[in-house]
């Protein structure tokens, strides 16, 4: 415990990992307490009124916010809360905020990336040079340029990665509800597969977009085409996949995502030569993450103690 508790004071409890960057930006209404251990979290769970949980291995976190029976706002800076009980903070009246947008910028660079890699066979230079062996052609000749791309999923993570394309003279088109140009209907991209070079999965991870793409999407696709998954390893059939993949029937996958993670060192996705597996590191390549996250909690501490709207909070029908 930080300070001596005082009854009308809120409390929350947050991870000591965030105590360098808001400690002496708190309010006077707040009793901060902040834990360095899951049982110091475990602890503390039950007498807030704000939680942030967050851990890496997710048991704990789970169980912290089964004994946080005062809870009233949960704050996570991780985007899909597919992990959480959501039955059981929508019936308890918890309001939760998630982290969306705060990695949004380098997972778009990392989307980028993914389309550089495969389009230049950047992965066979680097092996090239491992070898000391050097080459007199590029392995990879496609250009982004005049390419065209489907992108489904338009959070805040969708629109900058549309927004980087079009600087590289990429064909946009979007799949969201409402209408617009160059958006597609979600009962309408299927049918438009065949068209595009690029299909980039960028959509939350709920019982909608479970197997999104399986063996008829992959199916619909042209021979060149390239996947990209920074979504959900549940949002693609993964055997349906990698039997593409195998048999040519599409160019190339560029997964960040996969149904197990960490992914077992005997899965097939290691050794495909069409694969590239890049561990779930795209929002982790950056340093900026913890400081807009702890920032946006200190703006939504203003709200809620205020009684108005917090910013990206989850619409818990949605799951998003």
């Amino acid at each position: 415990m930080e300070r001596p508790g005082r009854v009308d004071l809120t409390v929350a409890v947050l991870s000591g990992l965030l105590k360098p960057l808001m400690a002496d930006r708190l309010p006077d209404w707040l009793d901060a307490r902040f834990y360095s251990s899951v049982e110091e979290m475990h602890t503390l769970a039950p007498e807030a009124e704000i939680g942030w949980f967050d851990m890496e291995h997710k048991p704990p976190m789970l169980e912290a916010i089964r004994r946080a029976g005062k809870l009233k706002w949960l704050n996570s800076i991780f985007a899909g809360l597919d992990h959480l009980d959501l039955d059981l903070l929508r019936a308890r009246g918890v309001t939760i905020t998630n982290g969306a947008g705060i990695n949004a910028i380098t997972i778009a660079e990392y989307v980028v990336m993914g389309m550089l890699t495969m389009a230049k066979g950047y992965r066979a230079v680097v092996q090239a040079q491992d070898r000391h062996e050097w080459l007199l052609d590029s392995p990879g000749k496609v250009e982004l340029f005049g390419s065209k791309a489907l992108l489904l999923g338009y959070g805040a993570i969708g629109k900058l990665i549309e927004e980087r394309l079009r600087a590289f003279g990429v064909d946009v088109s979007v799949v969201r509800r409402s209408p617009g140009p160059g958006v597609l209907g979600p009962d309408d991209w299927r049918a438009r597969l065949g068209e595009f070079d690029w299909i980039i999965l960028a959509v939350p991870a709920t019982p909608e977009t479970k197997g999104l793409i399986g063996e008829a999407e992959l199916a619909a696709m042209k021979p060149k085409a390239r996947i990209l998954n920074i979504a959900r390893g549940s949002v693609i059939d993964e055997p349906a996949l990698v039997a593409a993949l195998q048999e040519g029937r599409i160019a190339e996958a560029f997964l960040d995502v996969t149904t197990t993670e960490p992914l077992p060192p005997e899965n097939i996705l290691w050794d495909l030569p069409n694969a590239h597996v890049t561990m779930h590191l795209s929002g982790r390549a950056q340093n900026k993450a913890f400081v807009r996250a702890a920032q946006r909690f200190l703006e939504n501490l203003n709200r809620y103690h205020a009684g108005e709207p917090l910013s990206s909070a989850v619409n818990l029908s949605l799951g998003y």
